[in-house]
């Protein structure tokens, strides 16, 4: 529907609920709800509101952790839930239709609606997302003359098919808000700016196109276009990025809102990032700017990430994906960031009538200094934001005439322009540590067997030869990550290096992304491009002789491209061979004849399935060899903690359990901190049975795999940090007649508060010190202006307790205000277990 449609929806609702009563109300709503948007917000009945909303992709968490993974969005203050739509998996053959398992779409948004919760649905079909093809199937491809992404008939053919599919089904299962579902928003095409400008005319005529294409579906719902400025007709443009508030301007049509489409909690990792990650304070404050200047929706991407199981993963991603959500891989919380955002919304939903409805204006207060303030002054209703942009100092800054302390790169609300209901930089949440546990699983039955990748391929093996080295993906059409490229040649005994601290050197040039080079059935060695550079050269020495040598090259990539122009001509595998250090000279085999072999033995038998296992004779595990399966049985871990299997010890290759693809593993590629990039992999119980489960591995280099460990997760170790400079937690506020008051009188002092997961207590404060302690959660230390009572204090209120609250004040913990160097702090570490059996339940606990 378009928006100048929906306003007028809307007024007509309005007036009909008004001439008719609640019956007639009730008649119109049950169908539908009408959603339309002015310049201050999307709308719903024509009502505006905020919307906080999370990422989360179904296909990157089993379906068995979707209600719990939409629970805690909801209980951490969202209210939408947004996910893309993958065409390459809910259709990896032409016409062949796959909405099953983790790709049960309509499941997961019926689900979002039985949590009284929102939904948006980016439908693309190009999505990026760090998945592979960004999104699109690789038949797609072979379309003759298609050229992805601009006004090519056969593409938009085939887009326009797709997208009509979607939203097809989608209807049949009256999830749009127009049907009484919960889906408010549905987006067509992604981020596509940049490409427009590389497309120049053709790009504009294919974005209008697609503007035109989608509101034609008739959904009842706006359309979003996220990364395009000009949006067309009635199409909303939104913002991606960290700091919309700031470097975004909105839309150039005023009659549009200020909308946030991702804001990003991480950054997504590829193999030999080091580790990254982006503070909950960070995120507080790029959302509380983003409100300030006007906006009404941010959507957190990610705020679970999940796994790319299998082969899912663009080029170099990794599985584990956006791990530092505030939802971690596993659906644990991942403290402060959760809770912090969580006292966020409640803040900015206590300010929702100003911010929608108030009149906005900004005050100057000093050099990077300011005040938003939206105010309905006939209504005494007033909220202001106190900005400081300077990134080393704090400030206490005066605004109508009362002095208020503003931490650096941070904000403070202002409920009413007068109370500090939440400060972005000053932490009330508790913060976690996530810990992994040894399972005896890993050396109860820890047998291995294996299967070599059978005798080294040569070039009269291979069906498909050329004279040149073939393109990759072309021949393995996504169906596996694996080439063996072939060839043989002929040398004469004066040909050989004479000197004997000469050897000859292989040299192999890529299109990317990794390779495995033999010589004569020898292993010869790796090499590998990086998500930056894909293109590489593999160049080992080797050992050759008189008469013919074979050359055989296992190339194999890490996914495909998911973003840029001419997507479809993208290229991977070898490129150009030669072999220097001959007494001949260098010699060129690019053009000597090459034969191609695609995928693996054990990929065609599928024995990574318990069904393929018997297609194969296993024998006893040796070490340290490459091109090798290795599979072992290994039960259930006890209890309900995610299990992640440790990979330390192996190179590189797949893995799989009981035949579910886990993802691709690479740990021998360390990165600049000389650790690998990731080697902990998600294995969901719901992957599982009790007993005798399969791990199976396929290892290109070699590696130890009767070193691998099995492992659980937990989030058990809790912590706070919290000074006396806190604002009172937004939990003691509320609004009653336009005004904030404080809940029941209540103690307006800092307080911290300690919480265990469900079923657990907590068994031992680990740390606890008043003064000025320093650290994170897991590894506090002791300031000069430590206070011994802070342990006694801590473990009087905490142990045995589920919750506890403790004050955060000097008198409380005999600290010393005059001490030189204190900052008020305290800082407590608590470990939480199970509550032993028959233990009688406690209260929760406060200190005095």
């Amino acid at each position: 529907m378009s928006g100048h449609r929906a306003r007028l929806a809307a007024a007509l609702a309005v007036v009909l609920m008004m001439a008719s009563g609640a019956a007639a109300a009730w008649e119109l709503t049950k169908k539908g709800t009408v959603i339309s948007y002015d310049r201050r917000s999307l709308m719903v009945d024509g009502r505006r509101e905020i919307f906080f909303s999370g990422s989360i992709h179904y296909p990157r968490s089993p379906p068995d952790m979707w209600p719990d993974l939409i629970a805690k969005a909801k209980e951490g203050g969202l209210n939408v839930i947004e996910s893309y739509v993958f065409w390459n998996i809910h259709e990896p053959e032409k016409g062949v239709l796959n909405f099953e398992g983790r790709y049960d779409m309509v499941k997961f948004f019926k689900m979002i609606q039985d949590n009284d919760m929102y939904a948006i649905v980016r439908i693309g079909p190009f999505i990026q997302a760090e998945w592979n093809h960004g999104g699109l199937p690789y038949w797609l491809r072979e379309i003759p003359d298609i050229v992805f992404r601009t006004n090519n008939e056969p593409f938009k053919s085939h887009m326009e098919k797709f997208v009509n599919l979607i939203v097809k089904k989608l209807k049949d299962a009256n999830l749009f808000a127009s049907q009484g579902g919960p889906i408010i928003l549905a987006q067509i095409e992604n981020e596509y700016q940049h490409l427009e400008a590389a497309f120049k005319e053709e790009g504009t005529k294919y974005i209008n196109w697609a503007a035109k294409m989608a509101e034609a579906t008739s959904t009842g719902v706006p359309w979003i276009m996220c990364k395009q400025t000009k949006a067309p007709g009635e199409v909303i443009p939104t913002c991606n990025g960290r700091n919309c508030g700031d470097t975004w301007p909105g839309p150039i049509n005023k009659t549009k809102p200020l909308l946030w489409t991702e804001n990003w909690t991480a950054q997504y990792r590829v193999f030999g990032d080091p580790p990254s990650q982006r503070s909950a304070e960070d995120i507080a404050f790029a959302v509380a700017r983003f409100f300030s200047v006007g906006g009404t929706m941010t959507n957190y991407y990610m705020y679970h990430g999940g796994t790319n199981f299998g082969r899912t993963a663009s080029a170099f991603v990794m599985p584990k994906y956006y791990d530092e959500a505030p939802l971690d891989e596993f659906g644990l919380y991942k403290e402060p960031k959760w809770g912090h955002l969580r006292d966020l919304h409640q803040a900015l939903k206590l300010c929702k009538k100003a911010l929608l409805w108030g009149t906005m204006s900004t005050q100057p207060l000093g050099k990077q200094l300011e005040a938003r303030v939206f105010e309905m002054k006939d209504q005494n209703v007033c909220v202001a934001f106190l900005s400081n942009h300077n990134t080393k100092d704090d400030v206490t800054l005066t605004f109508r005439g009362q002095p208020y302390f503003v931490p650096r790169h941070s904000i403070s609300i202002l409920a009413d322009c007068k109370t500090v209901v939440f400060s972005t930089q000053h932490v009330n949440s508790q913060h976690n540590q996530r810990t992994f546990h040894f399972a005896d699983q890993t050396v109860q039955n820890n047998v291995w067997q294996m299967y070599d990748e059978e005798k080294i391929p040569k070039y009269k093996q291979a069906r498909i030869r050329t004279r040149k080295p073939e393109e990759l993906y072309n021949l393995t059409k996504d169906k596996t990550d694996y080439v063996w490229y072939t060839s043989s040649f002929k040398l004469e005994a004066d040909d050989m290096p004479f000197r004997r601290d000469i050897r000859p050197v292989l040299e192999v040039n890529s299109h990317g992304h990794a390779s495995v080079a033999f010589v004569n059935n020898a292993f010869v060695g790796c090499g590998h491009g990086t998500k930056m550079n894909k293109a590489f050269m593999l160049q080992k020495p080797m050992d050759l002789k008189k008469g013919v040598n074979h050359i055989a090259v296992l190339a194999s990539t890490l996914g495909m491209m998911d973003s840029g122009a001419y997507l479809e001509h993208r290229e991977a595998g070898i490129d150009r061979v030669q072999i220097t250090g001959l007494n001949a000279g260098t010699l060129d085999l690019t053009n000597n004849g090459w034969g191609h072999i695609v995928g693996l033995i054990g990929e065609q038998k599928e024995i990574y399935t318990e069904k393929g296992m018997g297609n194969v004779a296993w024998k006893p595990a040796v070490n340290d060899k490459p091109l090798t399966w290795y599979k072992r049985n290994f039960d259930m871990p006890s209890g309900d903690d995610p299990v992640v299997l440790d990979l330390s010890p192996m190179g590189k290759g797949m893995m799989f359990v009981n035949g579910e693809g886990i993802g691709r593993y690479w740990i021998s590629y360390k990165h600049a901190l000389g650790r690998p990039s990731q080697q902990l992999y998600h294995v969901p119980r719901s992957f599982l049975r009790e007993k005798n489960n399969v791990l199976v591995l396929f290892e290109e280099e070699g590696g130890h795999p009767d070193a691998i460990m099995i492992l659980t997760v937990k989030r058990d170790n809790i912590c706070t940090f919290m000074s006396e400079k806190n604002p009172a937690h937004i939990k003691n506020w509320q609004r009653e007649d336009s005004q904030i008051t404080a809940k029941g009188g209540g103690d307006l002092k800092p307080q911290a508060t300690l919480s265990c997961p469900p079923k657990k207590v907590i068994q031992q404060v680990v740390f606890a010190s008043f003064g000025n302690p320093q650290g994170i959660c897991g590894n506090y230390t002791f300031g000069n202006c430590h206070t011994p009572r802070a342990h006694e204090v801590a473990e009087k209120a905490c142990v045995g307790q589920r919750t506890c609250t403790l004050p955060v004040s000097a008198d409380a913990y005999g600290g010393d205000l005059k001490c030189p160097g204190t900052t008020a702090t305290l800082a407590v570490q608590a470990k939480c277990s199970k509550r032993a059996p028959g233990a009688p339940g406690a209260p929760a606990a406060a200190a005095q």
